[in-house]
């Protein structure tokens, strides 16, 4: 304490008296309060001044640690602290004990958890108190760079949340900070960004959402926005027209001195202007939290101004403008917002970034997009399959990139576009790495969609993939890994002939003992393989499958698709004349009417089972059996006209072959035709032949009427042919416009050539024929598909 002087002052006189003792709040250190009164004596010894002052001293122990005696250490500071008495020993000592064993603080400065960092004008020269906040609301009212300095105050309490509940007490400095936003924001880039950093902090927080609502920040926020983005693109035209200017005039200094300031200016500006939009785009991805509030965004374009922010080059705004679109783009409208202003072009550059974050949320952003078929359609205009690609084997991002491009392989239009990368042979490298481990189903269901392709699958089968994903199948009785063989099986030329070694061992897998699932693969890779060389025969004596296929024909003895599987397999081995001998003899044809007529319904079962009679009356034995011992015939003429185009062609070629060796179920497919294919007119006569109202009867000389009780076809009268058996004008104008045999043209005329020939080969199986309906859903098992 320093001595108090006075010019006619004698001598000086102190009291001291002793206050409280305790700890220091961030040093190893004992503080001592106490108070000093001094007096002035004059000459007469009255008092001539008096003054009191508070005082405190701090008694730093530097000794003090772990190891430290408390007993003694405290015994020495009350002998050498004349303001402890010694009667205070047992408080010091519970001091010291405290001391020794308190944490070390916390030195770095508490922000909120979802924080922004530091910019460029929050350095201040002097430390902000919560007491002094009138003082800097104050600051509010002055010019702009005291308002910059209040407002950046304001923010240093902000930024801990320990200060939010009182600031929120405080209305008269919020409602300064919302006034000023909404009046300077466009004078200042440097106070808009500290007043909506300020708010930002209340935004990290849901309980304070309301506050920020109710002084209309977010709108102010969106506005903000708009207005920068706006000014950004004035600023690329000046500065493209400085550019060319520059270019056509090299030489001219002045013109380049220009050109160099207005891009030094730009960069300047362009830096605080991405400050302010990162945090603007923040505050109002957490006032997004809120679905209602979302939606207003959503009208005011949010998702337009996210979109054309990715032109920028900052990073840790891309992060932040990623992100947001990301959560909304859960939302229907929002996604289709996304894809009307190409979003995908945008981003596809941001995968060749080296931010790890970046990049991870780019890409989880480009999954959930690519649920949506039109915006899978731009990923691969962009070229983001060879990206994907290429990021497979990236520990960290690979999952992801396999997810997307599982989304695309699903489409067959670009199924054939992986051919062309080296997706397939990392694929294949880690289906062999897994061993007899458990497998991804991400990672297998990618392979059973490329699968489908016939390039992709000649690529799978080059040099020993065929036999390693054979070994793994039947090992492992892998249902997924058999599936992905069954669709490399379905492609006709070398690939289906590497086929034939295995058919043993599929063929063994067939029997009640297995699961069903994994029966249904075997027999459907079996009955793919339509090989002219192949031995059928053998194989069904060998493996004594065919009680095994008659078995499961009954309705409900198996689920329907084994027993689709097994339909298919009885139309492939069909083609041998041997094995549909065989097939007749064990009662295998009244078992499929039977089947036919439970299962009606169902397309997929009429047409491979109306495929199974195509493939029978190519010989024969079997001809004979279906013509004259069994109702197949009614059934083929009563599905001539079948709704479905794939039945309806099958019908047709199949009765095509009847005819040509029975001609009364000729007789009876022309009249069904004809009766099909002139219909109206039929009706037209049967009404005016049963009328009595007048009109001009349809009867012939004799009284009795053209729709007697003979036949039709019988009354050629009744055709439309000339006297001297010219055709009709209607088939020779259709004959000019080439409809004859066209899929509109006559029923009977499909799949016919001009001289009336079927053009449908044996073996050539309807496109269903492999258990997939046209606009069934392609394998789908993975799950965490989405990623919000």
């Amino acid at each position: 304490m320093d001595k108090l002087q006075a010019e006619d002052a004698r001598y000086l006189k102190r009291k001291v008296k002793r206050g409280s003792l305790d700890v220091h709040p961030t040093e190893k250190a004992l503080v001592v309060q106490y108070e000093v009164e001094a007096t002035i004596l004059g000459e007469m010894g009255d008092p001539m001044v008096g003054e009191r002052k508070e005082c405190q001293k701090i008694i730093r122990l530097k000794s003090l640690n772990a190891n430290t005696d408390i007993a003694t250490l405290a015994r020495r500071v009350v002998e050498e602290c004349r303001l402890i008495h010694p009667s205070e020993l047992p408080e010091v000592e519970q001091l010291l004990f405290y001391l020794q064993n308190r944490k070390k603080p916390d030195k770095q400065e508490k922000h909120s958890p979802r924080d922004l960092t530091p910019f460029e004008g929050m350095e201040l020269d002097e430390e902000a108190n919560i007491n002094s906040i009138d003082d800097y609301v104050e600051l509010l009212y002055e010019d702009i760079p005291e308002k910059v300095r209040g407002a950046t105050l304001i923010l240093h309490l902000a930024r801990n949340p320990d200060n939010l509940e009182e600031l929120l007490q405080n209305e008269t400095a919020l409602g300064a900070l919302a006034r000023v936003l909404r009046e300077d924001w466009k004078q200042s880039v440097d106070m808009a960004t500290t007043i909506i950093y300020v708010f930002f902090c209340f935004s990290s927080f849901s309980q304070f959402h309301g506050l920020v609502t109710h002084y209309k920040i977010g709108a102010l926020c969106m506005n903000i926005t708009e207005h920068e983005l706006k000014r950004y693109d004035l600023w690329q035209d000046e500065l493209q027209k400085k550019k060319k200017a520059c270019e056509e005039d090299p030489d001219n200094q002045n013109v380049k001195k220009e050109h160099e300031k207005a891009l030094k200016k730009y960069q300047g500006l362009l830096s605080k202007q991405e400050q302010l939009l990162q945090v603007a785009l923040y505050l109002l991805l957490n006032l997004a939290e809120d679905t209602r509030t979302e939606l207003k965004m959503r009208n005011k374009n949010i998702v337009h101004m996210l979109v054309k922010t990715l032109d920028r080059e900052d990073e840790e705004l891309l992060v932040l403008v990623v992100s947001f679109l990301k959560k909304l783009s859960i939302f229907l409208e929002n996604k289709n917002d996304m894809a009307e202003t190409y979003a995908v072009e945008k981003l596809a550059r941001l995968l060749a970034c080296d931010h790890e974050n970046l990049l991870n949320t780019t890409l989880r952003l480009l999954l959930n997009l690519s649920f949506d078929t039109g915006l899978r359609s731009q990923m691969v205009q962009a070229g983001l399959i060879p990206k994907l690609s290429s990021l497979l084997a990236d520990e960290k991002q690979g999952q992801l990139c396999m997810c997307i491009l599982y989304h695309i392989s699903v489409d067959d239009r670009f199924k054939s576009m992986f051919a062309y990368t080296d997706c397939i042979p990392q694929l294949m490298k880690m289906l062999f790495e897994c061993g007899e481990s458990h497998m991804d189903p991400e990672l297998i269901s990618f392979c059973i969609n490329l699968a489908a392709n016939k390039r992709n699958a000649q690529l799978i089968c080059e040099g020993n993939g065929l036999k390693m994903l054979m070994k793994r199948g039947l090992k492992l009785k892998d249902v997924l890994i058999m599936k992905m063989i069954r669709n490399l099986s379905q492609h006709d030329g070398p690939t289906k002939n590497l086929f034939i070694d295995y058919v043993g061992d599929l063929a063994a897998q067939i029997g009640a003992e297995e699961r069903e699932e994994y029966v249904i693969e075997c027999l459907g890779t079996l009955a793919n393989l339509t090989i002219p060389d192949l031995d059928w025969e053998l194989v069904l004596k060998e493996y004594n499958l065919v009680p095994y296929l008659k078995d499961h024909l009954n309705p409900g003895s198996a689920e329907d698709d084994l027993i689709l599987e097994v339909v298919i397999m009885i139309g492939t081995v069909s083609m041998d004349d041997s094995c549909a001998a065989t097939m007749a003899k064990s009662g295998i044809i009244p078992a499929l009417i039977e089947l036919l007529n439970a299962q009606q319904e169902d397309d997929e079962f009429v047409c491979q089972i109306v495929y199974v009679f195509y493939q029978m009356v190519f010989h024969q034995a079997t001809r004979d059996v279906i013509i004259k011992d069994t109702q197949a015939p009614a059934y083929l003429i009563d599905l001539m006209h079948d709704k479905n185009a794939e039945i309806r062609k099958v019908c047709n070629s199949t009765l095509d072959i009847i005819a040509e060796y029975d001609k009364e179920c000729e007789r009876k497919i022309q009249s069904e035709k004809f009766r099909w294919h002139n219909a109206q007119w039929l009706e037209m006569v049967e009404n005016r032949a049963m009328g009595d109202d007048g009109e001009p009867s349809m009867f012939g000389d004799d009284g009795e009427p053209f729709m007697h009780s003979g036949d039709i076809l019988e009354r050629p009268d009744l055709f439309y042919t000339a006297a001297d058996g010219t055709i009709s004008p209607e088939f020779f104008t259709d004959y000019q416009n080439g409809d004859i045999g066209q899929a509109g043209g006559f029923p009977g005329s499909m799949n016919m050539d001009m001289f009336g020939q079927s053009t449908v080969t044996p073996g050539q199986r309807p496109a269903t024929a492999y258990g997939i309906r046209p606009d069934a859903q392609f394998f789908y098992s993975y799950t965490g598909a989405a990623s919000r």
